[in-house]
């Protein structure tokens, strides 16, 4: 999908066809999409372009994935064309959603996607503000006065996301139980918490070899044939073990 319009491919008949993404759109694909009774709904996340029709395939009982786009192109490489168009790469996700057959999760309400975009607008706050600060340590005195104004917005912007933050957790009794429980593990603290929270929803029903995988803290293996090389850990998501 893209800002400008959905493309669509369906299987096992190869049919494919393309619809505005705005509410236009949105309503006859899923009405379409209901007379088809699809068993699986596949669609790439394009940063948050998906979200107003996976609420709308939801409340319609439609079974929907959000993938990474990365899985899909690399089936398109593996199985050619390596052209790239709109339509070449939905019937590519349409494949590996076939081949693949990922299971649909719950969508997240209202009030996680809020605690969500919170959290995600921290995160490069903290980014900015601490090559801020490392520029203003070695800066003269002259400069360091003009160069501390952004850093003292960034401070009061943080502030007040945190108090944000706070607010929304103890507004839902289930997310402050799990806040404390998680908080209660020794060096675990708030900001550590809340990303779990954010970056990690698989966090609990998945096993600690699982989950450490989905993290990129396992040691995968390295070997081939007589090899036996080095186990060595990669992948996972980045936000979580920076914390």
């Amino acid at each position: 999908m893209a800002k400008a319009q959905w493309d669509m491919a369906l299987r096992p008949a190869g049919e494919r066809w393309a619809v505005p993404n705005d509410a236009r759109g949105i309503a006859p694909l899923v009405d379409r999409l209901q007379a088809l009774h699809p068993t699986l709904s596949v669609l790439e996340a394009p940063g948050g372009l998906e979200r107003a029709a996976t609420a709308a395939w939801a409340a319609a009982g439609l079974p929907v994935v959000v993938v990474h786009p990365r899985p899909a192109r690399e089936v398109a490489r593996a199985t050619g064309p390596w052209a790239k168009t709109e339509a070449l790469e939905a019937r590519a996700l349409a494949h590996w959603a076939a081949v693949i057959r990922p299971t649909p999760r719950p969508r997240p309400d209202a009030q996680t996607h809020a605690w969500r975009a919170l959290l995600g607008r921290r995160q490069p706050l903290m980014v900015m503000r601490t090559a801020a600060q490392h520029r203003l340590a070695g800066t003269s005195g002259r400069l360091q006065t003009d160069m501390a104004a952004p850093l003292t917005w960034r401070n009061a912007r943080l502030a007040t996301l945190d108090d944000d933050l706070a607010t929304t957790l103890r507004a839902s009794p289930r997310w402050r139980e799990n806040d404390e429980r998680w908080q209660s593990a020794p060096g675990l603290g708030p900001v550590c918490a809340r990303t779990l929270r954010r970056e990690l929803p698989e966090l609990g029903p998945l096993t600690r070899q699982q989950i450490a995988a989905w993290v990129g803290v396992a040691p995968l293996h390295g070997a081939s044939g007589t090899l036996r090389g080095r186990r060595t850990m990669w992948g996972g998501r980045a936000p979580v073990r920076t914390v």
